[in-house]
């Protein structure tokens, strides 16, 4: 299975054009700027456009109209609304956490952790502030998924292996705003 992971797009998402190619693309929080419904609609109707079979977002600190959803009503089945709950896409186990949200309800035996808070001291400094979150980390490193997906530190964009997980900070900005990063993508196959 091939993921795309993306993150902070912040309004600016149909400036993505010739994304890659992948099974799964997921968005790690921060559609928005100002968290407004109509900014997340306007989120909600690119995604539902993109051609991927399976779609997963979560959402982050600017998201405030969708911070406190349990749902979406009348999204397609392939469209995974993680809002601190999973879904499982031939085999491979995801996990969405909401932001600023309890980690200890991320189950054991997840394949893949989206949250949009990185842990604490992995990819997480911007502007030198490290905006990483202890309990998020310790949660993580208890469950031991395969990949933890996040982004929220502009700055702190890439990759860093650990004790058998790959964490990944997916930002597509820099901290002026501007997309610079490129989005990642991930071969993952069954355990």
């Amino acid at each position: 299975m091939k993921i795309l992971q993306i993150s902070d797009t912040h309004n600016k998402h149909r400036q993505l054009t010739n994304l890659p190619a992948a099974d799964v693309i997921v968005h790690c929080g921060d559609i928005t700027e100002n968290g407004t419904e109509e900014e997340a609609l306007d989120f909600l109707n690119w995604f539902m456009e993109l051609s991927y079979p399976h779609k997963i977002f979560v959402t982050g600190n600017h998201d405030l109209c969708l911070r406190d959803a349990e749902g979406i009503e009348d999204l397609p089945d392939h469209i995974h609304f993680l809002q601190d709950c999973g879904c499982e896409i031939d085999g491979i186990r995801f996990f969405g956490l909401s932001y600023d949200h309890e980690e200890s309800i991320i189950p054991m035996y997840t394949d893949i952790v989206i949250t949009h808070e990185p842990p604490t001291m992995i990819l997480d400094e911007s502007d030198g502030i490290h905006w990483g979150n202890i309990r998020i980390q310790n949660r993580v490193r208890e469950v031991k998924p395969r990949y933890h997906l996040f982004g929220h530190a502009h700055d702190g964009y890439g990759i860093h292996k650990q004790d058998g997980i790959i964490y990944s900070n997916g930002s597509l900005l820099d901290e002026q705003s501007r997309l610079c990063h490129a989005p990642k993508v991930f071969q993952i196959g069954n355990r």
